[in-house]
């Protein structure tokens, strides 16, 4: 799988002022992210708000991206969920012959313990036609799966290719990298340690601020898989700021702002989620600026 190695970026869903997809927003987004350099594409992730997507609009993002990407870039589909039955069935029954890859959540809500993650995801191995890329993200599902739990489902599933881990917890990656079979990817899922996690060994990053800088943030990765340490973390320190700022009232409110200071989208979300505040904007939209004259 050394097409995941380095980085992917989550696309977001743009939307209209009146809330429906934007499709022309969306291949404008997915040419800036590829002529930014990025190695793939995550096309329905968290970032994506699949969540607020019916079945048809899902479908549309799909074959736009499709479409828009025309061969250039590897792509990973995000097919995961709660109810391990229904995730089976759509893996049963989908055609992921476009995908190398899919990035499957553990599940959120359940809270299931351990031995229910590792079935879940023994039952989404089998079921799978093509590689799987685990995806931790405490925050969001309200369970944690453990290092052992990530290290047993990668020594037994040949299909079980990589994680996306997004704890937040260096120490936690660190386990990983230091225990995990020799081909199995390290991803980081959080931007602010991307780097320190490529530098402790992992693999790169499926990232939301690469999408909006697709150039700088790519490159930093790529310096910092080839141990050019200095030079990575002066992009680092750039970017760190604005990390912080795009997390800051929610994921993707503020990427969404980033491109709508670059004039590639609105910043248009849909319920629950809002956009951000004009202070926010401000500071977005300053940040911008200040990388597009340094650009």
């Amino acid at each position: 799988m050394q097409s995941l190695i380095g980085t992917g970026v989550a696309l977001v869903t743009p939307f209209r002022k009146d809330f429906s997809i934007d499709t022309e927003a969306l291949k404008r987004i997915v040419n800036f992210s590829i002529d930014g350099g990025v190695e793939y594409l995550v096309v329905l992730g968290t970032t994506a708000e699949n969540a607020t997507l019916s079945h048809d609009e899902k479908e549309l993002v799909i074959q736009t991206i499709i479409e828009a990407n025309n061969g250039r870039l590897p792509l990973v589909l995000g097919l995961g969920g709660n109810n391990t039955l229904k995730v089976v069935e759509e893996l049963k029954t989908r055609d992921l012959s476009q995908f190398v890859a899919i990035l499957s959540v553990s599940p959120y809500y359940n809270k299931p313990t351990q031995e229910g993650i590792y079935q879940h995801f023994k039952a989404v191995a089998d079921a799978s036609p093509i590689p799987v890329i685990l995806y931790n993200v405490p925050g969001r599902t309200a369970s944690n799966m453990l290092p052992s739990t990530v290290l047993r489902l990668a020594n037994d599933f040949k299909n079980i290719v990589a994680i996306k881990e997004a704890a937040g917890d260096m120490v936690q990656a660190m386990q990983l990298m230091k225990n995990k079979p020799k081909d199995f990817l390290v991803i980081s899922g959080d931007d602010m340690i991307a780097l320190p996690m490529v530098l402790a060994g992992g693999s790169g990053v499926i990232s939301v601020i690469g999408q909006g800088f697709p150039k700088e943030f790519s490159e930093m990765i790529r310096l910092g898989l080839n141990r050019k340490v200095d030079d990575a973390y002066k992009l680092q320190y750039l970017f760190s700021d604005c990390i912080d700022m795009i997390f800051e009232q929610g994921n993707p409110a503020g990427i969404k702002q980033v491109f709508q200071s670059l004039g590639i989208t609105e910043n248009t979300v849909r319920l629950p989620l809002v956009k951000v505040d004009e202070s926010l904007a401000g500071r977005i939209d300053q940040f911008v600026k200040k990388i597009n004259k340094i650009a």
